[in-house]
């Protein structure tokens, strides 16, 4: 399957408590840190929830 990295280019102060918890979900925890995950309905969904703050490659 297809995967996506996600780099947390923005911080999450300011953010709603659904797009924290939508990071977190994810696996990003901190500023700068990348996560590469497969790409499914679900983590589409909730990469478009946080797109302001994240960075997105397709691997």
């Amino acid at each position: 399957m297809a995967k996506l990295r996600i780099t947390q280019i923005k911080s999450k102060s300011g953010a709603t408590k659904r797009q924290i918890a939508n990071l977190e979900s994810l696996g990003i925890r901190r500023m700068h840190q990348t996560v590469e995950v497969e790409v499914t309905p679900v983590t589409k969904g909730m990469v478009e929830k946080v797109l302001h703050l994240v960075k997105v490659e397709e691997i």
